[in-house]
């Protein structure tokens, strides 16, 4: 018989958090402590908290994102596992998030500054000014209309260069567009 384990009321809100996929064998014989309004389902355990949901992103006042396991599996409602050690604290005023981009997947997300995998290297920004960046990215990664302005020789190149600039520096998509 599971202990119920109780986290402090206050210890999800605003809060960032990623949580990994798991399968449903994980919470076999769990006991659901919590269920939310719009149908999401918890388990809490000593090591972490176990979320069943069909949303996953901005949750309330917190940030909740779930990284799917590869391969995807096709259920609308995924189950994710998060240590309590990985909620982060969020708020609008400091500057929490970095940016990080995989260049094979055309894919850009951001993560906390207390993500033990953050080298320091990436700017922090607040979380407006990481969903501007992040938007930016996107549109480079997903278009090719604003290339037309560029003398190069491979796309591709040209948006890991801006991209990186976006990243690693304060300065505007305009500055690095004219620098090239």
């Amino acid at each position: 018989m599971q202990k119920n384990f109780k986290p402090h009321p206050n210890s999800f809100k605003n809060t960032f958090c990623v949580f990994y996929e798991v399968l449903a064998n994980e919470i076999e014989g769990l006991k659901k402590q919590f269920e939310s309004k719009a149908g999401s389902t918890y388990y809490y355990t000593e090591a972490g908290m176990y979320r069943v949901s069909n949303h996953w992103g901005r949750l309330a006042n917190s940030k909740w994102r779930l990284i799917a396991m590869e391969p995807e599996t096709p259920l609308k409602t995924k189950i994710g596992f998060a240590a309590w050690n990985e909620f982060y604290s969020d708020n609008a005023e400091e500057k929490l998030y970095y940016i990080e981009a995989d260049f094979d997947n055309n894919t850009a997300t951001y993560q906390h500054k207390k993500n033990p995998d953050y080298d320091g290297k990436a700017v922090l920004r607040t979380s407006f000014e990481t969903t501007k960046r992040i938007k930016q990215i996107r549109n480079l990664q997903q278009l090719t209309s604003w290339a037309k302005h560029f003398d190069y020789d491979n796309i591709d190149d040209l948006r890991k260069q801006i991209i990186n600039e976006l990243i690693f520096t304060e300065k505007t998509l305009e500055e690095i567009k004219r620098e090239i």
